[in-house]
């Protein structure tokens, strides 16, 4: 078969923008991401390897170090997600596991979550509505794990500080979707 074309999560063969009275939802299908989980006994050797590559940072409990153009949160104990432009990493899982050797476990998410940024002012507006999480405490490089309409999500606050990434399941991507786009007419 030559004839496929790429799909993103929502359906289109473009992302998807919403606008709502000056906030966007972008869809953001331009993300590689890999999970990196410390093997035991390597876990020194890891955090070593990942400071290496973010430029001598390694992401604490509820933290992202947004290096370019790797980036990277914390998803549990000695467990990080790495995230880089798909046009130059689109290989990314391939690429940290020739870095990270055997101390780490590193596999290829980047099928497994959709990728949403939201951008705009009156974003902190939208989030009370959806997530529980302190949205007006949230700084830059603060990454949280929450729900929203039941899918577990992370919510990245990225630099300037009226942008958001929030990552979910693909699989979900169109209810996740309809919930943000949801909250932002109801909040807005």
């Amino acid at each position: 078969m030559h004839d496929l074309a790429p799909v993103c999560a929502l359906g289109g063969t473009e992302p998807h923008v919403d606008t709502v009275k000056g906030v966007t939802l972008t869809e953001n299908p331009g993300l590689s991401l890999a999970s990196v989980a410390a093997r035991r006994g390597h876990e020194a050797a890891c955090r070593a390897h990942l400071s290496t590559l973010l430029d001598g940072s390694v992401p604490e409990p509820c933290k992202a170090v947004l290096h370019d153009p790797e980036a990277s949160f914390w998803m549990g104990p000695d467990q990080w997600m790495v995230g880089a432009p798909i046009a130059t990493h689109e290989d990314l899982a391939a690429q940290l596991k020739s870095r990270f050797g055997h101390t780490a476990s590193i596999t290829d998410q980047t099928d497994a979550w959709v990728c949403f940024d939201m951008r705009g002012d009156g974003i902190e507006d939208v989030m009370r509505l959806c997530a529980n999480i302190d949205i007006d405490q949230m700084q830059t490089g603060d990454a949280h794990r929450t729900v929203i309409h039941y899918m577990g999500v992370y919510v990245l606050r990225r630099d300037p500080a009226n942008w958001l990434r929030i990552l979910g399941p693909s699989s979900s991507a169109k209810s996740l979707h309809h919930a943000l786009v949801t909250a932002m007419r109801a909040a807005l």
